[in-house]
């Protein structure tokens, strides 16, 4: 067992933010990070991390289900509450990850922290999961410019309600910004 592996130290029910927080006190913010980020690359970090970032349905995959995008997924999450700046690829590297909840949740990170991925969040717009195309709108509300409106403009007759308010909602988001 690491350092960083005492599966007793995590409270599992505490919320994520205050896991994450919690271990950024203990083991510092930049380790939690780089952990995020090996994890959104498939690496295995160990228990308590995987229980810091997942929780009690982390405690499942300890116990035998199958891992599937779950690691991956959380560490993109992580990087909701910790944060450094070279983790921007990692996130900008998720956004064509094969799983449609880790392209998600990546657009959720890229809003959150403001970054450059205009291009892939477009790309994004025509993916075949309707929660993935909401989210991409809703992120290039928050990233993009009035170059993204015409790409936007389509998803507003989109077949899924979700989508057509994401897109309604990016491009709202984009005008009100530009107007300032």
């Amino acid at each position: 067992m690491s350092e960083h592996d005492d599966p007793h130290a995590v409270n599992l029910e505490l919320p994520i933010a205050a896991r994450i927080a919690a271990a950024s006190e203990r083991h510092g913010e930049a380790v939690i990070v780089e952990r995020a980020v090996s994890l959104i690359e498939g690496n295995n970090e160990g228990k308590e991390f995987l229980l810091i970032v997942g929780g009690e349905h982390a405690q499942g995959i300890l116990d035998g289900a199958p891992v599937l995008y779950w690691p991956e997924l959380w560490g993109t999450r992580a990087l909701l509450h910790a944060w450094d700046d070279s983790a921007a690829d990692a996130v900008r590297a998720a956004l064509s990850n094969q799983a449609w909840r880790v392209r998600e949740m990546a657009t959720r990170v890229v809003a959150t922290r403001r970054l450059d991925a205009r291009e892939q969040l477009v790309a994004l717009l025509t993916d075949e999961t309707p929660r993935v195309r909401a989210a991409a709108a809703r992120a290039l509300g928050t990233v993009g410019t009035s170059e993204e409106i015409e790409a936007m403009s389509s998803l507003v007759k989109d077949e899924d309600i979700e989508v057509r308010r994401g897109a309604q909602q990016g491009m709202d988001a984009i005008r009100k910004r530009e107007a300032k």
